[in-house]
Formats: C-alpha cells, sequence, structure tokens
C-alpha cells in the first residue's frame, strides 16, 4: 500500500522559508516522477515542483527562484523548500508520485497522492 505523508506546513510571515516533507512508505520517491501541488480554497489544485528519476527539475514560473524540489533516497523522502514566501503562495500544499516520467507537472497525470499540509503566509 503505497502512502504519502506530508509535514512541514504552518504559518509564516512574508520573506519567511518553510520546508515541507513527504515521506513516502510502499514506493520508492526516486522512481519516475515526484512534484509538489498546491490548492487554494476556490481554486484548482496547481503544480509547483517535479522531480524525475535522473534528479531534474521543473518549477512552475510563480516559484522559480524561490522554491527548490529535492529528494533523499537513503530516507525515501521528498522535499519542497520555500524561501521569500509571499501572500499568494498560501496554500494546501500536496506531494504526488507516479511511476511514469513526465514533462509536465499535471494534477490528472499522478497516481499517488498525500493528504496535504497547510501553509500560510502572512503580511
Amino acid at each position: 500500500q503505497v502512502q504519502l505523508v506530508e509535514s512541514g506546513g504552518g504559518s509564516v510571515q512574508a520573506g519567511g522559508s518553510l520546508r515541507l516533507s513527504c515521506a513516502a512508505s510502499g514506493y520508492t520517491v526516486s522512481l519516475g516522477s515526484a512534484g509538489w501541488f498546491r490548492q487554494d480554497p476556490g481554486k484548482e489544485r496547481e503544480g509547483v515542483a517535479l522531480i524525475v528519476r535522473d534528479g531534474g527539475t521543473g518549477y512552475a514560473n510563480s516559484v522559480k527562484g524561490r522554491f527548490t524540489i529535492s529528494r533523499d533516497n537513503a530516507r525515501n523522502t521528498l522535499f519542497l523548500q520555500m524561501n521569500s514566501l509571499k501572500p499568494e503562495d498560501a496554500a494546501m500544499y500536496y506531494c504526488a508520485v507516479d511511476p511514469r516520467a513526465f514533462s509536465f507537472l499535471r494534477t490528472g497525470d499522478f497516481r499517488y497522492w498525500g493528504q496535504g499540509t497547510q501553509v500560510t503566509v502572512s503580511s
């Protein structure tokens, strides 16, 4: 059974940083694609960051230069380092994995999902 458990969310002031973690069991995070998504109330879920098997990464333009996706294969854990946070970054953040290699971060493509961790950014 595949389980993804996010942690590290919380409240931070604008300009601050958070590091989100996604611990996986029953699945290897380095297989295929792994990504972070976010969803604000009343909005569609959007892709934030992608990492593929060879370590290549991709980011939404809105977070490029501020967020970094990474993984620790030994711990089977995915991370999202979030710096210079803005109020518009506030959302529920989800990690997701899929055995296929993707070039784009699309919600409907990912098979396994975590339950999310809340990020709040105050001004």
